[in-house]
């Protein structure tokens, strides 16, 4: 079936497009339209025109994935009138896969009308995704849930420039870590009311131990000894130079209340997504049954996968959110050194390893899976045992939620098991037929996925 291939490459003010043919030809030349409603008619009606001259049904439309400037261009295309009449799939394509595809073409300068001609190109490939099911009751949730992801990396970005400003001023206390929290109610007390370590040193173990309980609302069970190790720490940091003393306080100061502005509004934003994650009551009752995962975890799951049956196994999802290993081979070669892809769904992947981290945490099962690996891994055992127990999560999510069941322990796996065997009646070649054909669907499935 002949097709067009339309290629957009989008701005904040201007969209470039460019038409292609299954020969490479360009049936009209390459033209630049405003990115508003009025620019997206004046495209539908320069695709109806040339599908009506040239007899041609089918239409594949493909743009970027860039920012947020492909959402509302792609719904409007979507769901546009002019387009009803053609066999229109409008694809937003991965910006890396896009990229990397470009490198085939070396010598070709970079401008917005050949940045869409080449996204034309690859359209003709048609190595193209499945279009994601249009539902916004999931588009809702996912701008919950990503702007929780953005949240939690500006916390983290802001408490890392905390503990490097913290070395500075006090660098026994990165070292000795006499408070297990820097960013707990008495951590940031100590931290930000003295001016010096000097003042710290120099006061009394009586003293430090009362401001201590004070600040902690009386949490500590032995103030005196954590005084005495808050007293050593500071004897033992470098003393900062008096020109430095003010700025770096100030910097102390304000990065930690954007830690406290950040935990805030994580905290809203988890309200928000808990009542959110209400109108998906089948799939959050059942992920929502395994201990450790919890409602913010199970809607981030959620948000981005959308229905599991868009994925034909579970390695097809752990491929979706790049928890997997490139493997490189040549030869008789086979390299140790595999590491783990970045091309799939971020987002999905955070919210895979932030639930496998809690799940070591609140499920037997996945901790003894989570030490296993940890203990297993030669170098940075706690991100290893964490993403590989992401990949075990991922093959839990795809069984239960494609059987539609709620989560067991393997104890209770192995009861139903014994209260479900096979009847007496099956013969061994029943049995063996079973077996043969599991394994056969299996191999299926493997040359499928490779």
């Amino acid at each position: 079936m002949p097709t067009l291939f339309v290629g957009l490459d989008l701005s904040l003010k201007n969209i470039a497009a460019a038409f292609e043919l299954e020969d490479t030809t360009e049936p009209i030349k390459r033209f630049s339209i405003p990115h508003n409603p009025i620019g997206v008619d004046f495209l539908v009606e320069r695709i109806k025109d040339v599908t009506a001259k040239l007899g041609i049904d089918n239409v594949e439309i493909g743009m970027e994935a860039t920012g947020n400037l492909w959402m509302q261009l792609i719904e409007t295309l979507r769901s546009h009138p002019g387009l009803a009449h053609l066999e229109a799939n409008v694809h937003n394509l991965n910006a890396r896969q896009v990229k990397n595809f470009k490198k085939i073409y070396s010598e070709i300068p970079k401008n917005d009308p050949l940045d869409a001609l080449m996204i034309a190109e690859f359209l003709r490939f048609r190595r193209l995704p499945e279009p994601p099911p249009t539902n916004e009751k999931y588009l809702a949730l996912q701008k919950l849930t990503r702007h929780r992801f953005q949240l939690a990396q500006s916390l983290a970005s802001e408490k890392n420039r905390f503990l490097t400003n913290l070395f500075l001023k006090f660098s026994a206390f990165r070292q000795q870590k006499p408070l297990s929290n820097p960013f707990g109610a008495a951590s940031s007390a100590l931290l930000t009311e003295f001016l010096t370590v000097d003042e710290i040193a120099e006061m009394s173990i009586e003293d430090l131990a009362s401001f201590l309980m004070q600040k902690s609302n009386n949490s500590f069970a032995n103030p005196h000894e954590v005084a005495k190790a808050v007293n050593q720490a500071a004897r033992n940091s470098y003393r900062l130079n008096k020109c430095l003393a003010d700025p770096v306080n100030l910097v102390l100061s304000m990065t930690l209340e954007n830690v406290r502005f950040f935990e805030r509004q994580i905290a809203a934003v988890d309200k928000a997504i808990t009542k959110e994650i209400a109108a998906f009551k089948s799939e959050a009752t059942i992920l929502l049954s395994v201990p450790g995962l919890g409602p913010v975890f199970t809607a981030g799951i959620i948000a981005e996968v959308h229905d599991i049956r868009r994925f034909y196994s579970d390695s097809a999802l752990a491929k979706f959110a790049s928890i997997v290993w490139k493997k490189s081979q040549s030869g008789e070669f086979d390299s140790d050194d595999t590491p783990m892809s970045r091309a799939g769904n971020k987002y999905l992947r955070y919210y895979l390893i932030e639930a496998a981290n809690s799940l070591r945490m609140h499920n037997d099962e996945f901790a003894q899976f989570y030490q296993s690996k940890y203990r297993e891994s030669t170098t940075h055992h706690h991100k290893r045992a964490c993403v590989l127990t992401a990949r075990k999560l991922v093959r839990l999510i795809f069984n239960l939620l494609h059987k539609g069941v709620l989560y067991k322990t393997p104890d209770k796996r192995k009861e139903d098991r014994a209260d479900n065997p096979l009847p007496e009646s099956t013969t061994p070649g029943e049995l063996v037929r079973h077996i043969t054909r599991r394994r056969r669907a299996q191999r299926a499935l493997k040359i499928h996925r490779d």
